[in-house]
């Protein structure tokens, strides 16, 4: 049998009712952990989905994943350290480590921001994203 798994995501519309995260206390709707669906090793993926007007609420960095965030629906921003960043379908925003990093759905969106996050640090990924830190201590952008 060849090495390989499938799973089905189901339409950008249905991402929503999926309840998921890292860990049980900050999980959420919209969040899908497919990394820990599928028998991963080298590289990590969440499907994300934001509602108009819902955001992030937090900041967080990497000491050694990369990330990389590809949008499919809706419009939203990044605050990337200083910066803030329009994302919307076709965007793809690469963020390295140290950088300080949050997303949001704008309330003017016409639907969900939906997007994947795609994380690798060059060696056998954990379970867990044990590189993260989380700031909260410092406001978000908008």
């Amino acid at each position: 049998m060849s090495d390989y798994q499938r799973i089905d995501l189901g339409p950008f519309e249905s991402w929503r009712n999926h309840f998921g995260g890292f860990v049980p206390d900050r999980s959420r709707d919209g969040r899908r952990v497919l990394d820990h669906e599928l028998p991963m090793q080298f590289i990590g993926v969440t499907a994300n989905s934001l509602v108009p007007g819902e955001e992030a609420g937090y900041w967080h960095t990497h000491t050694s994943d990369e990330e990389l965030y590809i949008f499919l629906t809706g419009t939203g921003q990044m605050g990337l350290d200083d910066d803030v960043v329009d994302v919307g379908p076709g965007s793809a925003i690469r963020v390295g480590q140290g950088v300080r990093r949050t997303w949001r759905c704008i309330p003017e969106s016409d639907g969900p921001l939906t997007w994947f996050c795609i994380r690798g640090d060059g060696g056998v990924l954990p379970h867990l994203p044990d590189d993260a830190e989380r700031i909260t201590d410092v406001p978000m952008p908008w």
